[in-house]
């Protein structure tokens, strides 16, 4: 990847100039048997759709909070990746309350109407289906962003010193890191995880810390690789599991399994 890169927006931009054509997120939702392989064209897609939502739907503006209530799924991928490119800051599983925006996920739209701006709510049904009728207090993100543009471009830049990500660390505690020092971390996770361009990292961690969510998206971002995202690896039996693992030529793994 491109060494001087030092946002996570300039790593999706990287990897889309390098090879567009070549597979970044593939999700395994082993509840329902879904399976969803984006390319990074695909994915750089929806981030552009996501982030021009952001900034002209939600009227987010750069440095502004959006309190994500969402599992490792790709479509929590895309919104992590969409704020980062429009300056907001992804609060990963943070308070609504303090929160100027929140996107919420089907389970926790009780707990998301405690913030008093914006509001967005994925059912993350398979295919990225609308909910029947759009849950009282939200807009349906699936209903709101296929209108959006293909490109995106923010009305300021985005600074590599301005804070990108708060998520847990493992003392239980908040870390909150800047576009920067996201990138470092991802870089210095991929060296430790021994990943390199063409690698393909299973990952069946939840998003609840950085280990989780380096492991999920940003380490094989950074390292030129891509994930083969699996949130239910519990529900696998051994010999299923190494037969994904062998199908998806996966190089290496993160599980709690």
């Amino acid at each position: 990847m491109n060494a001087s890169d030092r946002t996570p927006a300039d790593l999706l931009r990287s990897a889309l100039a390098a090879d567009p054509a070549r597979p970044l997120v593939t999700y395994y939702d082993d509840a329902t048997g879904e399976r969803v392989e984006l390319s990074v064209a695909t994915f750089a897609n929806w981030v552009a759709k996501t982030a021009n939502l952001l900034q002209d739907g939600l009227c987010a503006e750069p440095g502004e909070r959006i309190a994500l209530l969402l599992p490792a799924h790709w479509q929590t991928a895309v919104w992590l990746l969409a704020c980062a490119s429009a300056g907001v800051v992804a609060d990963l599983d943070g308070d609504p309350a303090d929160a100027d925006h929140v996107v919420a996920g089907p389970d926790r739209l009780d707990e998301g109407l405690a913030c008093a701006g914006g509001r967005l709510a994925l059912s993350l049904a398979p295919l990225g289906r609308r909910f029947p009728a759009p849950p009282a207090g939200y807009d349906d993100y699936a209903v709101e962003v296929p209108g959006q543009g293909d490109r995106f471009a923010p009305y300021a830049p985005v600074e590599p010193g301005a804070p990108a990500l708060a998520v847990r660390d493992r003392a239980g505690g908040r870390t909150e890191l800047t576009g920067a020092a996201l990138v470092d971390r991802a870089r210095a996770d991929a060296a430790r995880r021994g990943l390199g361009p063409g690698s393909r990292l299973l990952s069946g961690l939840a998003w609840d810390d950085w280990d989780g969510v380096a492991a999920g998206l940003y380490a094989p971002l950074a390292a030129g690789g891509s994930v083969v995202l699996c949130p239910h690896l519990d529900r696998l039996a051994p010999e299923d599991l190494a037969a994904r693992v062998g199908s998806e030529r996966a190089t290496h793994r993160a599980d709690a399994v």
